[in-house]
């Protein structure tokens, strides 16, 4: 569909893009997170208005203080001012959601066939389930809907759960321009798009139903053929619910264009608030508030149906110093609701760990004042790398416990026991970066103009230093006279803080300088510390489950553990200890040269040490006479000559061949350019 454009310096003819249905995605979110972590830990929080704190911010609420009237990102007096019995609880430290977010993870992982399972944040997740889906397409019987069967895994047909085929679950949206609440939706057989639709909405409400009873999380859901339309699906019907996008009639343009057209840029994924803002200046004419979200100044609506709109003409309103090209495009794209973006691979290794806190209240000035931050984030980053970082070292402590008698008896010890216990990274980050933002200077606005200030960031990077990896002090090894093993002796645990301390002093402190070489009045508002570019280790586990992971077993721990795994091939001395009056006391310092350890860790007899005294007395007469032997036999020396010789013929001969010409030895793969040497030289001769 192309359409003629009347506005001058645009593009003469307006592109539609065309939306891809080959795909089913479904997004979860879930329902307040951080109060419903409270709320699982305290269930009595459940009944009553619950906040969550962070600085002098309300991060978000649940939906009891939500009712009251109290909105997430809210000041905190503000919010006690419209709810006073308001609860509020500190969310500053996100560990806790960060562990109950990837416990929830794994197990919306745990569904997936193709491992295309996305987290956007903490509490939103992306799910590729077309081969899920595909598959239950073709053992979906179509004369009995109603008793119809999922199949969680392919190998086994009695995992799963029954379901009615013959309507949808959850609400729907987009049917013939309607929507419906309740599922009774009636599912068309004959397309093919509508019983996938149908077969993930059911797919979706298991999950979400599982999500609940078994962990004690509720959330809303999003069913559609990409990730845009999936999410703004999913918005529809909160809290604990989902929608259905459908679109599937000879008219599914038109009614995916209704459902995009009632939302206002500001709410569609993709387009920030910046982009949102130079658009609603280009259509009204006047400037606008750019960090308004809550705001509806412009709806998708206005924007494509605006007189000469087109990718065109967004590339050239978006067009300013520092902006990415082919934006037009992508955002004109996102306003038909097509989105080409794959859902990503899942991988146990996060892409970069990022710690940070924000001082706008109260904005650093003094060194002071920096380097205390910068131990606290570093310790945290620290902290966060040992958890999303390692592992247990399961294979090691099989090995242990595999080993003889005396070894058991050795990593009895507390040394061992801690070495044993040691967990084993899953990845190594190679970049460190530091990145912080200053408080605009106080000025008094123009009239003109609402531009807010500009809240960019500045960053600087280095190699991240090897130490902070270590989990104890430089190792020292001590060797046990009964054993021809070795023990390592660690020392405590290398604590957090420690590392941090040394981090912040090394580099951290550096980039710093480089960011801001003023000896104070920064006026910081924010600090970040970072560590990316993961390289992953290649393990038995790892192999083809992570992104970017090379097929293949940890070389490092082969080589620490090929002692114990070869035990049982390995030959060993077996013969009885000679008798202690055989072993040759230490008389004199002569004695005491030779009564040494062999490679067995067995002393010399004293027959062998009797014969190596001969041998040197031998020799010192012999230097005494002019270092000359006393008695030489050259009949002797003659024979071991020839031996000598006969045997280095022997050794040629095995290999070689005799030359009939010449009579030398000769390689045989050199024997045929031999005798073409031998052949040209009988041609000379005869010249």
């Amino acid at each position: 569909m192309k359409t003629s454009s009347l506005t001058p310096n645009i593009a003469k003819s307006i592109k539609i893009p065309k939306r891809s249905d080959e795909r089913i995605i479904l997004h979860f979110d879930y329902d307040c997170f951080y109060a419903s972590v409270f709320e699982n830990e305290n269930p009595s929080l459940k009944s009553q208005p619950l906040g969550i704190k962070q600085k002098s911010i309300l991060a978000t609420c649940n939906y009891v203080a939500r009712a009251r009237g109290v909105k997430k990102l809210m000041l905190i007096s503000e919010a006690q001012r419209i709810c006073p019995d308001l609860i509020l609880m500190n969310g500053e430290d996100l560990t806790r959601f960060r562990d109950v977010s990837k416990k929830l993870w794994a197990f919306l992982r745990a569904h997936s066939w193709n491992r295309r399972v996305e987290r956007l944040g903490l509490d939103e997740v992306f799910l590729d389930v077309t081969d899920v889906i595909a598959y239950n397409q073709e053992m979906l019987n179509a004369h009995a809907l109603g008793t119809s069967f999922f199949q969680l895994d392919h190998s086994d047909p009695v995992k799963g759960f029954a379901f009615d085929g013959s309507r949808f679950y959850g609400c729907v949206r987009g049917a013939r321009g309607s929507g419906s609440d309740d599922g009774t939706t009636d599912v068309d057989v004959g397309n093919p798009l509508c019983v996938r639709l149908m077969l993930a909405s059911h797919l979706a409400g298991y999950l979400r139903h599982k999500l609940d009873e078994d962990f004690g999380y509720t959330s809303s859901g999003g069913v559609s053929t990409n990730k845009l339309l999936a999410k703004l699906a999913g918005n529809v019907n909160k809290p604990n619910n989902q929608t259905t996008l459908l679109a599937t009639d000879q008219d599914e343009d038109d009614a995916v264009a209704a459902f995009m057209d009632a939302h206002s840029i500001r709410k569609v994924p993709g387009i920030g608030s910046r982009i949102a803002q130079l658009i609603e200046e280009y259509l009204l004419s006047r400037p606008t508030v750019r960090r308004d979200r809550e705001a509806s100044h412009v709806t998708v609506g206005e924007v494509r149906q605006y007189p000469g709109m087109s990718a065109d003409l967004l590339e050239q309103i978006l067009d300013r110093p520092g902006a990415e090209r082919g934006s037009g495009e992508k955002v004109w794209n996102f306003l038909h609701g097509v989105d080409p973006s794959e859902v990503k691979e899942a991988s146990d290794v996060p892409t970069q760990i990022s710690i940070e806190d924000t001082y706008m209240s109260r904005p650093l000035q003094t060194p002071a004042e920096v380097v205390r931050e910068l131990r606290t984030l570093a310790t945290s980053l620290i902290r966060r790398m040992r958890i999303d970082l390692t592992e247990a070292d399961v294979e090691a402590r099989t090995t242990a416990a595999d080993n003889s008698a005396t070894q058991c008896a050795m990593s009895a010890t507390p040394d061992a026991q801690s070495a044993t216990n040691t967990p084993r990274w899953l990845a190594y980050p190679k970049t460190l970066r530091l990145s912080t933002r200053t408080k605009p200077k106080q000025s008094i606005p123009s009239a003109s103009a609402a531009e807010v200030p500009s809240f960019s960031r500045s960053s600087r990077s280095a190699p991240l230093p090897n130490f902070v990896f270590q989990f104890a002090p430089p190792t020292s090894t001590t060797t046990y006279p009964s054993s021809t093993s070795t023990s390592t002796s660690t020392s405590p645990v290398l604590s957090c803080e420690e590392l941090a301390e040394r981090l912040v002093t090394e580099s951290l402190l550096p980039l710093f300088r480089r960011l801001h070489s003023e000896r104070g009045g920064w006026n910081l508002a924010l600090l970040n510390v970072c560590v990316t570019n993961m390289v992953v280790v290649a393990s038995s586990e790892t192999r083809g489950s992570v992104a970017n992971a090379a097929p293949g077993r940890d070389i490092g721990r082969m080589f620490k553990t090929q002692e114990d795994k070869l035990r049982e091939w390995t030959v060993y001395d077996t013969s009885p200890v000679p008798s202690p009056s055989r072993l040759v006391p230490p008389a004199s310092s002569t004695a005491d040269f030779y009564s040494v350890e062999d490679e067995d860790g067995e002393y010399a007899d004293a027959d062998a040490v009797e014969e190596l005294t001969m041998e040197d007395n031998m020799s010192e007469a012999d230097t005494s006479s002019g270092g000359l032997p006393a008695e030489v036999d050259d009949d002797d020396e003659e024979e071991e000559e020839e031996e000598e010789e006969e045997t280095w013929e022997k050794n040629e001969e095995s290999d070689s061949q005799r030359c009939q010409v010449c009579g030398h030895a000769i390689p045989a793969f050199a024997m045929p350019a031999h005798e073409r040497f031998h052949a040209m030289d009988d041609e000379l001769s005869t010249v």
